[in-house]
């Protein structure tokens, strides 16, 4: 299986047509089914690596201010608590401790993109969270210890944002991307096409306008999970590349092949 890192935008993607959910149905519209789907979302955080258990993950509306019909919105795939299991013990053998949560649902970050690559909801579902206290380095070991389930059929996705800067958007930076975001964006894409992990991996030191394309490090940090999922395999390609509301990048990338 691949390896993917996607923007997943707004909730309102939902029920809206984008061209980067396009890239999405498209990334996966040629793959043999999975046998399930692992979403390493910018939405759950916590402090060691958590995996969701649940039989049947609830579909979490985790934002406000939004059109009714999003609250109506169910995502009913089901869970996979011992494929839940077998990742706890993955991460145990790399020296990661990772707890199980058995009452997680799914957050937007996951079931948003979803409802477009599946949406008859019938391929099983479990999200893995970020630790926004440790580094790119450690979200890397984390995707590295996961790599061998794509062998076994198992999607692996981190769904974040390529720049995420929420205050620019709120003071109305939204008809041209600011300067700053397409510097970080091409900045990001000429070192992924280039397989440089190192660079990659000292971002926050070395990307320009690091901090204001992402004030807080959650939403990149499912690109360094991908990364590491792909490991030998790596070989990035990108499927979409725009720019919602001036300052938000909405790259997708395949970032290893089936």
């Amino acid at each position: 299986m691949p390896v993917l890192f996607i923007s997943h935008g707004s909730p309102m993607h939902a029920v809206q047509e984008h061209p980067a959910a396009l890239a999405w149905v498209s990334a996966v519209s040629q793959l043999t089914r999975p046998k399930a789907v692992l979403m390493v979302s910018a939405h759950w955080e916590s402090g060691p690596p958590l995996i969701g258990g649940a039989e049947q993950p609830e579909t979490i509306h985790d934002f406000g201010g939004f059109p009714d019909e999003l609250y109506r919105i169910r995502y009913p795939a089901p869970g996979a608590p011992d494929l839940a299991a077998r990742i706890q013990n993955l991460l145990r053998d790399a020296g990661l401790e990772a707890g199980i949560d058995g009452c997680r649902g799914l957050d937007h970050g996951a079931w948003v993109p979803l409802l477009k690559m599946y949406p008859q909801a019938d391929v099983p579902v479990l999200q893995l969270s970020v630790q926004p206290g440790l580094d790119a380095r450690h979200h890397l070991k984390l995707g590295a210890a996961l790599s061998h389930l794509r062998k076994e059929g198992v999607l692996i996705v981190g769904s974040g944002h390529m720049t995420h800067n929420l205050r620019d958007w709120f003071h109305g930076a939204r008809i041209d991307a600011g300067p700053y975001a397409r510097e970080f964006r091409d900045w990001v894409a000429k070192h992924l096409l280039a397989k440089d992990i190192d660079a990659l991996s000292a971002w926050e030191e070395q990307a320009p306008h690091a901090r204001r394309a992402h004030p807080t490090p959650e939403h990149f940090l499912p690109l360094f999970v991908a990364l590491g999922a792909a490991k030998d395999d790596l070989a990035p390609e990108c499927l979409h590349s725009s720019f919602e509301y001036g300052v938000l990048a909405m790259d997708a990338w395949r970032l290893a092949s089936a």
